[in-house]
Order: structure tokens, then sequence, then C-alpha cells
């Protein structure tokens, strides 16, 4: 469908329709609702739809369904969708909980990973990533940084990095700006260099920073040019390229990202998640028309949008 390209999406979200993502963990919506009342959070929600309209409005996305739909019948949409736009598998980095998230991939194994996404400083958290693993089938590990409430290099966390070394897994740590409009622009764990010395003292893990940095662009480098071990995702509309300085794009991060890293460390995504949207194609189709007017190889290519995702989660491209 892509010129011969087999494609994996590495970074999507479920779209489950109960519980908290994250297990055991702060829940900072909920927090900031109890902080400043229900009528704050109401102004706030209402201010930030602007940004929402403008993003679907300029990639003709139309809002979210509000009918429920049980996960059986939302995960049979989604295999539907691997089929329907011809990838090899999809990637969901959230679903409601580790053993909810099970449920939704055991029932469509073949197009379907898993990312166990458990609370980092929970009680018996190292424990709860090999249960999944080993139990559930989970193939990596995904952290939201801005919604922890303790510096992700604390050493708190070391045991679930030394888990995942154990297991040979990668781990997805979204840090930048949280959310769409109106999101989270500043917290302890924003700058994804505090990522650099966790990569420094579990160098045989693979960490991988999406959204190309998420409007971090000079840190991010940084941290991959001090780290060999740190990958990037090239997922979502990257919108965030409007509020940093300097003219940037998807072309641009791409040459940027290449000329630093390579294309061993940089990982195809969408960041897709709900329907009636369902794949966000459109992300997919701008990012392989840029590497390809920018004269890639076609074995790079390969790699970037199937190859090094089908090598974390070894699975056969």
């Amino acid at each position: 469908m892509y010129n011969g390209l087999k494609v994996i999406d590495f970074h999507l979200h479920f779209p489950t329709q109960g519980g908290s993502f994250i297990e055991g963990g702060p829940n900072p919506r909920k927090d900031y609702v109890e902080r400043v009342g229900e009528r704050r959070a109401g102004i706030a929600r209402e201010l930030a739809m602007a940004y929402n309209r403008q993003w679907r409005a300029t990639w003709g996305f139309d809002p979210p369904e509000r009918e429920p739909y049980s996960d059986e019948e939302l995960a049979d949409r989604w295999a539907a969708e691997v089929e329907r736009y011809g990838l090899r598998a999809v990637g969901f980095v959230t679903g409601g909980g580790n053993k909810n998230l099970a449920k939704v991939i055991q029932r469509h194994p073949d197009k379907f990973v898993g990312f166990a996404h458990n609370y980092l400083f929970g009680e018996g958290a190292a424990d709860e990533v090999k249960r999944a693993v080993t139990e559930d089938g989970m193939k990596a590990y995904k952290l939201l940084a801005p919604a922890l409430d303790r510096p992700v290099e604390d050493e708190a966390g070391y045991p679930v990095w030394e888990m995942c070394a154990e297991l040979d897994i990668p781990v997805l740590i979204h840090f930048g700006i949280l959310g769409s409009g109106g999101g989270v622009a500043w917290h302890e764990n924003i700058n994804p260099l505090k990522l650099h010395n966790v990569a420094k003292d579990f160098p045989e893990v693979t960490f991988v920073v999406p959204h190309f940095g998420c409007a971090w662009i000079r840190e991010t480098l940084q941290l991959c040019w001090a780290c060999g071990n740190v990958c990037i995702d090239t997922s979502g509309s990257n919108q965030w390229v409007k509020w940093v300085d300097g003219e940037w794009d998807t072309k641009k991060l791409f040459r940027k990202y290449m000329e630093t890293i390579g294309p061993g460390r940089i990982i195809f995504g969408t960041d897709s998640s709900y329907f009636p949207r369902g794949l966000a194609e459109p992300y997919l189709v701008q990012q392989i028309r840029d590497v390809r007017e920018l004269n890639y190889r076609e074995e790079d290519i390969q790699l970037i949008f199937g190859g090094n995702a089908a090598r974390l989660f070894k699975i056969d491209l």
C-alpha cells in the first residue's frame, strides 16, 4: 500500500471505556479538579477547546464518538483498521491497565502489541512489570513522566529499570508538553534530560522518547547524543512545532534527528486512539512523503517505519 513498506505503528492508545490508564498512580486531572473546583476546571476546558477544534479542522478529523462501545468491539474495530491500512501490527501504549489491555491484545495477538503501563513508584511495580510481560504477553513498558508525582530519575524506580533490563524490553517515556491544547506545559519531569542518569545507568535498556521530544528538541538531541540507548518516535501531529523557536516541521525534524542518531533509532508512530478517526493515516502519509523528499535510502525508510519496531517488539516484519 505504501510502495512496498511494511509498516508497524509503534504508538497508539487503546480507547478503553473504563478505568485509569496508570495503575496505582496519581491522577493529575482529578487532582486538578479537586484543587481548583469544577467551575474553574470547566473554564479551563472551554479555553482549551479552541486548540482542539483548530487541530481537528486542520487534519479533517471528526470529534470522538460519544456512543459507548465495549472493549471487545473497539478491539475488533482496531483490528479492522490494521487490515484496512495494511499494517503489520500496532503497539498500544495504554489501555486501562495491564490486565485490561492484556484482554485486548489476546483478542488479536497477530495484530496487537501491548505496553505495560503501571505506576513506576507503586508497591511491587517491578513484579507487576514482570507479571505483565511473562503472563500477559506485554512487550514493552510505558510512562508519562509529567504525570508522575516524583522525579523520574528517583532511585526508587530503579527496580523497574532493572526488571526491564532483565526482561529485555524497551521503555517508552513521554516527556515535554502533555495532552492536547490546554494541557501540561510545565512539570518537574517535563525535560527529557531528566532521563540522562537513568539511561546512563541502564545502557542495555532501549529508552524511547516519543513525539520527536515534544517541544524539547535541543534537550532530546543532547540526550540522544549522550546516551546511545535512547531512541525517538515520530508519533502525533507534532503541532507543537508552532510553539518553539524557529521554523520547524516534521521534515526538518527528520533531517535533524537523522543527522544526530541515524535511521536505527527513529521509530514511526501516530498516537492514534479514538473513533471515528481510527488510524491517523494523514500522519503516516505525510511522514513517508517527508523522508522520500529527503532522499532517504529505502532500507533506512523501512527501518523507521517498521524494522526498528519489529526489532524492539521481537516480532517478524
